[in-house]
């Protein structure tokens, strides 16, 4: 089942995303076209409070034209940590520390031609720190009952893929009593 690339074109390099057009052969010896977007994958963080809240930040999206609910997220630097870049994202975007991050896996956005991996993380513990936001980078906090938050995906409400799975995951952990 496996693609075979013969050759590799260029289209576009910028600071978030690489696109590359790659002449394949299938498995069955035939050849097609992939297209393909390359990037250095991100980060997404469940921040769970004491009184089962989670810390969300309401930001405009632009390729929708609206405002989008997440939970804290950013993109990874070229060989950065993820449980280190989920961590600064927390404390960037929310004002928010915690004593324990665990990984709760990966996400694939988007399989079919984009190369980004999602790493999520569940923060505990949580402290208030000074919030510090990238140069343009615009949003505002809130704290929502993860049983809000489920009904809220559920919905339809929150639509972001990654905080969708995380929110899920999370209260799985939560109902199953692991947390």
């Amino acid at each position: 089942m496996e693609e075979k690339t013969l050759s590799e074109k260029n289209i576009f390099e910028g600071k978030i995303i690489r696109v590359h057009v790659d002449d394949i052969e299938l498995p069955d010896g035939s050849r097609s076209k992939r297209e393909v977007v390359e990037h250095s994958g991100g980060v997404c963080v469940a921040a769970l409070s004491e009184n089962e809240e989670l810390f969300f930040v309401r930001q405009y999206r632009y390729p929708f034209k609206r405002e989008l609910l997440e939970l804290p997220a950013g993109k990874l630097e070229k060989g950065e940590n993820p449980m280190e870049a989920g961590i600064r994202e927390l404390e960037e975007e929310c004002g928010v520390n915690a004593d324990k991050v665990i990984s709760m896996g990966t996400v694939y956005p988007t399989v079919a031609y984009c190369s980004e991996i999602i790493y999520l993380f569940l923060a505990t513990g949580l402290h208030l720190v000074n919030q510090h936001l990238d140069e343009g980078e615009f949003l505002s906090v809130e704290k929502i009952p993860l049983r809000d938050a489920v009904k809220m995906v559920m919905a339809g409400e929150i639509s972001d893929s990654k905080t969708v799975a995380l929110v899920l995951k999370v209260a799985r952990l939560k109902q199953e009593g692991k947390l």
